[in-house]
């Protein structure tokens, strides 16, 4: 029995592969695959495995888009910290979806499903992957942020931020009404985490809501200058890489 383990963490990696090898003790687990090109160029060069376990968040993105690449037909149990996809369709179609850190009771309830349902055909059919992909291809995106506000705590609603911006290595939300917020998480983090066909990283600098963009000029070296509602402290210019993505961005 070859299993595949697709997880970018190795401590992770490392206690699954334990917990599988307790369990199927003549199982041939493969080495760490950490990320979705690397798990592309696997399935291109090599045989499909009996069983795959896949951590859905990789270090280059969800893992959901290894299957717009290539087609895998073996059996999938999907593995996340985060309880945030839409659980249900992994239930319907008998993929399993195991919480991080993995109880080991849950390990055994999955390949107990894996035995029942896909040991004898070893094989699950693309048509099932594909609506699988595309009916979690929007990924729950944040909603509101716990920060701090004297000795109180309060939230800020996401739809109420006109922008994000880095000051000397803190990270800042301005709200719509002007009031601005020191937010607990870097900039490369919120552009993860944000919509984006509500949001666009114009620079190293900044984040900017699509309804906070009041007028964009032309500005030298190729770049554009962006006014914004409210104004902002520093230069909200679109940096000359990011914008041809900034138009697009703007067009769709």
């Amino acid at each position: 029995m070859r299993i595949l383990l697709i997880e970018d963490e190795m401590p992770a990696y490392r206690r699954l592969k334990k917990m599988l090898l307790h369990k199927l003790p003549n199982a041939e687990i493969s080495d760490q695959i950490e990320s979705i090109s690397d798990a592309v160029s696997y399935f291109k060069n090599e045989p499909d495995p009996t069983l795959i376990f896949m951590d859905i968040q990789l270090a280059d993105g969800l893992s959901f888009s290894i299957f717009e690449q290539i087609e895998i037909t073996g059996p999938v149990i999907f593995t996340t910290a985060f309880d945030q996809y839409t659980l249900k369709a992994f239930k319907v179609h008998s993929i399993d979806y195991l919480l991080k850190p993995i109880e080991d009771e849950a390990l055994d309830a999955a390949l107990l499903k894996f035995e029942r349902f896909y040991q004898k055909e070893n094989q699950l059919p693309s048509q099932v992957i594909q609506q699988l992909v595309s009916q979690l291809e929007q990924p729950a995106y944040r909603e509101r942020f716990l920060v701090k506000t004297g000795s109180s705590l309060t939230y800020l609603q996401v739809q109420d931020i006109a922008y994000f911006y880095s000051d000397q290595s803190l990270v800042y939300a301005r709200k719509k009404d002007q009031k601005q917020h020191h937010i607990d998480a870097s900039l490369d983090q919120l552009e993860q985490q944000l919509d984006p066909k509500q949001f666009f990283r114009i620079s190293r600098k900044a984040i900017v809501n699509i309804d906070a963009i009041v007028k964009i000029d032309t500005y030298f070296n190729g770049r554009l200058l962006l006014h914004l509602n409210p104004s902002s402290d520093f230069q909200s210019t679109v940096s000359r890489d990011r914008v041809a993505a900034f138009k697009a961005w703007l067009d769709r």
